[in-house]
């Protein structure tokens, strides 16, 4: 990482490599204490910070945002087809309760019927009647790096998708559309690969602890300084997403 602007701490400090209070280690430089416990500098309500950048007329400006209106014959024909296959499946579901159409979906045994069902038949309607028809076209599996031209396995089905058999051939160059790789972490080349590799090598896998306890890196402050700079506000916060996120530290922040 290059020393610049965005190196600085929320503090004011500056957030360099060879200053004091970090401790080069093989897992990168970590500051010797919380951010969250460091004397804080108050300023009074008129002074601005020194390394934020103000820019108050950002939240004034009209967003303005347009999308191309579905024209009105295709609106009216998807909701019928959903319609049709509404009516169709809940006809078939008919037939499965008495035994006509064969059911493929799992279902409670006679003796535990007397129990709290396991399968609530109407939450699973969808993927019943609606998603069985088209599941040839989704969970399709692979052979290669999900790139973005990638191999698929060849499937065929005999019961209407419901289950699949693999015939041995592979369909090569399929471009890929639907991936989470659109920035190529999955590829074991290139640009990406390469910058995992030094930072994993700087840094480690992981900080192996939270960053109010041991761990926060310089790169964490340099993130929150950079995202605040581009939103143009008097600083961030940077942290993990997942359950947390809305479990702890949002309650941290706010009340009902």
């Amino acid at each position: 990482m290059t020393e610049s602007s965005a190196t600085k701490l929320l503090n004011g400090d500056a957030c360099r490599r060879t200053l004091n209070g970090k401790n080069a280690s093989k897992n990168g430089y970590v500051k010797n204490h919380c951010p969250f416990q460091q004397p804080q500098k108050y300023r009074r309500s008129g002074e601005k910070k020194q390394n934020a950048t103000h820019n108050p007329s950002l939240y004034k400006k009209p967003f303005v945002e347009s999308f191309e209106e579905t024209p009105l014959l295709v609106a009216v024909l998807t909701y019928m087809g959903y319609g049709i296959l509404t009516v169709f499946g809940y006809l078939r579901d008919f037939l499965r309760h008495w035994n006509i159409e064969k059911c493929h979906v799992a279902r409670e045994r006679d003796e535990q019927k007397d129990f709290v069902p396991l399968y609530q038949d109407f939450e699973n309607f969808y993927t019943r009647n609606l998603y069985m028809r088209i599941r040839d076209n989704w969970n399709r599996p692979i052979c290669s790096v999900p790139g973005a031209r990638m191999d698929l396995v060849e499937r065929v089905t005999h019961n209407y998708n419901w289950t699949f058999d693999h015939t041995g051939k592979v369909v090569k160059d399929v471009i890929n559309m639907g991936s989470y790789n659109y920035l190529g972490f999955a590829e074991s080349t290139g640009t990406c690969a390469d910058a995992a590799i030094e930072a994993t090598q700087i840094y480690g896998v992981g900080v192996g602890s939270t960053r109010c306890e041991m761990g926060n890196l310089d790169i964490h402050e340099e993130l929150e300084e950079l995202v605040a700079r581009f939103l143009g506000v008097e600083a961030s916060m940077a942290f993990g997403m997942g359950f947390a996120t809305n479990s702890m530290n949002i309650p941290a922040l706010t009340g009902k």
